[in-house]
C-alpha cells in the first residue's frame, strides 16, 4: 500500500512538472514567434520607406506615390521574382536543415527568416492604406488567439486534419502562382476566402501538434531536442498568422 502511495504520488509529481514545462515550451514557441512578427512588421515598414515616395519621379504609382530607383528595382525589375519566392525556398531549406543546426543556429535562422518575409510583403504599403493594414492585422490577431486557444484546449483529435490542409495549401500555392499571369480576380477571390479557412485550421491543428509533440517527448529530457521543435512550432504558427493576415487583407483591405 505504501509502495502505491510513493508511486502515485511520484507520478503526479512528474504530471505537474510536464505540465510546468509544457506552459514553458508554450510561451516560448508564442514569444519566439512574436518577436518574428516584430521583426517582420519593422522590416516591411523600412523597405516600403526606402522604396515609396512623395516627390515626382518617373516610376508613378499613384496619383502621388512614386517608386524611388531602389523601389523599382524591388518591385518592377526581375529582381522581384527573387525576393517574392525566397522566403518559400528558406521554408523548405529550414526543414531540411533543422536536425544539423543548434538550437540557437535555428532560431537566427528563423528570424533571418522573418525579415525575408518582411521585405517580400512590404509591397502592401504600396496597395493599401495604412489604416486599413492595421485593423486588418488587428482582426487576424483575434481571430489567431482565439483559435490557437480553441487548438490547445480542446479535447477533440484534430490530427486527422493535417493531410487535407496541407493538401489544401499546395491547392492555394498552385492557384496562386498560375494567377500571377491570368490576373484573375475571380480566382484571387476565391484562393483569398479558401486560405482565409485553411490557415484558420492550421492554427488550431499546429497549437495542438505542438502541445502533443512536447507531451510525446518530455519524457525523454532531450533540452535542445525540444527547443528546436518548438522553434519550428514557431515558424508553422508564424506563417499561419501571416498567410491569414494576407488573404484577409485581399479580401478586406481599403486599396490607396
Amino acid at each position: 500500500m505504501a509502495d502505491y502511495q510513493t508511486a502515485r504520488a511520484g507520478s503526479g509529481v512528474r504530471t505537474a512538472q510536464i505540465d510546468a514545462g509544457l506552459r514553458t515550451h508554450m510561451n516560448k514557441v508564442y514569444g519566439t514567434m512574436s518577436v518574428g512578427m516584430v521583426i517582420t512588421a519593422l522590416a516591411s515598414w523600412a523597405i516600403a520607406g526606402l522604396a515609396v515616395t512623395d516627390t515626382a519621379t518617373m516610376y508613378q504609382i499613384g496619383a502621388d506615390k512614386y517608386l524611388t530607383d531602389f523601389g523599382y528595382a524591388l518591385y518592377a525589375s526581375p529582381l522581384k521574382w527573387l525576393v517574392m519566392f525566397l522566403p518559400l525556398v528558406m521554408v523548405f531549406a529550414f526543414g531540411a536543415m533543422i536536425n544539423r543546426l543548434s538550437a540557437a543556429g535555428a532560431q537566427l535562422f528563423f528570424y533571418t527568416f522573418a525579415t525575408a518575409m518582411g521585405v517580400s510583403i512590404s509591397w502592401i504599403f504600396t496597395v493599401f492604406t495604412g489604416f486599413s493594414i492595421v485593423q486588418v492585422f488587428l482582426v487576424t490577431a483575434i481571430a489567431f488567439a482565439g483559435l490557437s486557444l480553441w487548438g490547445y484546449t480542446t479535447k477533440k483529435d484534430i490530427s486527422g486534419w493535417g493531410a487535407f490542409l496541407i493538401m489544401g495549401v499546395i491547392g492555394l500555392l498552385v492557384a496562386s502562382i498560375v494567377n500571377i499571369w491570368l490576373a484573375s480576380p475571380a480566382i484571387m477571390f476565391a484562393v483569398s476566402a479558401i486560405g482565409v479557412l485553411i490557415f484558420a485550421g492550421l492554427t488550431a491543428y499546429d497549437t495542438q501538434n505542438i502541445k502533443n509533440t512536447y507531451l510525446a517527448h518530455a519524457h525523454h529530457g532531450d533540452q535542445e531536442w525540444l527547443e528546436k521543435a518548438g522553434i519550428m512550432g514557431a515558424l508553422n504558427l508564424y506563417l499561419d498568422f501571416i498567410n491569414m493576415f494576407m488573404f484577409l487583407l485581399q479580401l478586406f483591405g481599403n486599396r490607396e
